[in-house]
């Protein structure tokens, strides 16, 4: 008999997730490019709806029946397919939950969202990896991991932190060689900031499909981190399945109010698209002339890879740009020791990182 309450067993395995730093002690002004945060921050009529918001005192509505709304003439869908949660990240939790226990498996991809295996097992389940083939998700891979104990696929697309992404095609040719009982989530949290002709974030899958799910979120392109809100749409099964075990009051007032205004404001979200674009090719172009390689991304990041030469490492590298306020994420616990994730910031802290990672490997550390 223990002497203090224990949590059931695999729990202490977990590595907890480690989100990236936003401080460097000694430096005044800080630019975090660590968050794939928008430079641009909230829509302005988000936050005046947030200004205006009245009645703190009272419970908000429980199903953001105004949200699914605004969402589903948005992106025209059904609103009772639509499920809305504290960011996506509890929408990926609830849905593991919801399908995943012991004895069963998740799959995902080799760089795959460090949340993917923090909630295959905290429900029980056991984590497959599947191999990318240079840091690109790999259908076949996927494919040859699924055995008679998978229940869930998880696709990042585009996926972080590599900024890679497949076509839709590849989406369809996995999803129609998966078993139907094996649910396929698609988080699709950048889908906003791709540019491609053969991409689909996979509302269409979803539609006519009875075992996909699509998982969105308001805290990149719409700058709404700290509000934390997300929205899932699937079958009608699945979202039932969801409404049954997620919070009764699981989104705020304050945030569904938000939410509207944001995702409303389709001025806002041009000139954030049109930022990204402009400023992740040229700072693409810019780190490459300096000898680094650069993943190409489709997202509001990069990764960068460093040489494992001492004074060039990934590690010596972040400290130095640290140094001089510059916060980029370290990216060791998704396998990538040699590479720092770069969100696409404003004007002025692009030009900064570029030309601090000049001075970086022309070995000025004054």
């Amino acid at each position: 008999m223990s002497a203090r309450p224990q949590p059931r067993p695999g729990v202490m395995q977990i590595d907890a997730y480690v989100p990236g730093k936003s401080k460097a002690a000694g430096v005044a002004k800080i630019h975090k490019l660590s968050s794939n945060e928008t430079p641009l921050g909230p829509s302005p009529k988000a936050m005046e709806a947030i200004r205006t918001f009245d009645h703190l005192e009272l419970y908000p509505d429980g199903a953001a029946t105004r949200l699914r709304e605004a969402i589903a003439a948005r992106y025209g869908l059904d609103p009772n397919r639509i499920v809305c949660g504290t960011g996506s990240d509890e929408l990926l939790s609830l849905i593991t939950n919801a399908y995943v226990g012991p004895g069963d498996e998740g799959i995902f991809t080799e760089h795959g969202f460090l949340v993917y295996r923090i909630a295959i097992q905290a429900a029980g389940g056991t984590p497959v990896v599947a191999p990318e083939k240079d840091l690109r998700t790999d259908v076949d891979a996927i494919l040859a991991k699924v055995t008679d104990r998978t229940k869930i696929v998880f696709l990042a697309n585009p996926n972080n932190p590599t900024g890679t992404y497949i076509p839709f095609d590849e989406v369809k040719r996995l999803h129609a060689n998966l078993p139907p009982h094996v649910l396929l989530v698609l988080d699709a949290a950048y889908a906003e900031y791709v540019r491609r002709n053969d991409y689909e974030a996979g509302l269409e899958l979803v539609a006519t499909s009875e075992n996909v799910v699509m998982t969105r979120t308001f805290s990149k392109i719409y700058g709404l981190a700290n509000l934390r809100l997300g929205w899932m749409v699937a079958p009608p099964h699945i979202a039932d399945a969801i409404n049954r075990i997620r919070g009764p009051f699981n989104v705020s007032g304050p945030a569904i109010a938000a939410g509207i205004a944001a995702i409303q404001d389709e001025a806002h979200i041009a000139k954030a698209i049109e930022h990204n674009e402009r400023w992740l090719a040229w700072l693409t172009r810019e780190i490459e002339a300096l000898g680094l390689k650069v993943t190409p991304s489709v997202g509001n990041f990069l990764l960068v890879h460093f040489p494992q030469e001492a004074g060039r490492t990934a590690k010596e590298a972040d400290s130095f740009l640290s140094s001089r306020g510059l916060i980029l994420r370290q990216v060791a616990a998704y396998g990538l020791p040699d590479a720092l994730r770069l969100t696409v910031g404003s004007e002025e802290a692009n030009g900064l990182v570029v030309a601090a990672l000049r001075d970086f490997l022309g070995g000025k550390h004054a």
